[in-house]
């Protein structure tokens, strides 16, 4: 699978607009090269650069294989209009919630997973209960990774 945003390239700077300095929104996201027996797939976005720990600044799952993408601005609902449900960040909010380091260059990795099915978790859970549920389901993976530093 590949991953990538319309809005930032592989290791380069995300841009304000997309962090708690800007409009705060999500960026557009796109993939390709899901695979054939993919039932779901899983979008986790984290900060492993955070002071205390990894931040997770994105949760959804249980998106559409044949999604594309996701545009940008997805609304903090808990399900999603195309398909799929939203997690908690850890800011123990739904949906997503940009880059905002207390100093330094950090790093986000937009992480997509595709699964063999679909999960069985309510619209609160976390990463940590997203990547409990899939282990053992995993087909293929991809990642994004942007920068950002205040």
């Amino acid at each position: 699978m590949k991953l990538t945003s319309s809005a930032f390239a592989e290791g380069a700077m995300i841009p304000v607009k997309y962090t708690c300095d800007g409009e705060d929104i999500s960026p557009s996201l796109a993939w390709t090269d899901v695979p054939g027996g993919a039932r779901a797939l899983i979008l986790i976005c984290e900060d492993p650069d955070a002071p205390a720990g990894t931040w997770v600044h994105w949760v959804a799952f249980n998106l559409a294989p044949d999604m594309g993408g996701l545009p940008e601005g997805v609304p903090p609902d808990k399900t999603l209009k195309t398909d799929g449900v939203q997690g908690t960040n850890s800011w123990r909010r739904i949906g997503y919630g940009g880059p905002c380091p207390p100093g330094g260059t950090h790093r986000y990795y937009f992480k997509l997973y595709a699964l063999d099915n679909t999960l069985s978790l309510a619209s609160n859970a976390t990463a940590k209960d997203v990547q409990a549920a899939m282990r053992g389901h995993i087909l293929a993976e991809a990642q994004l990774m942007g920068r950002y530093k205040r």
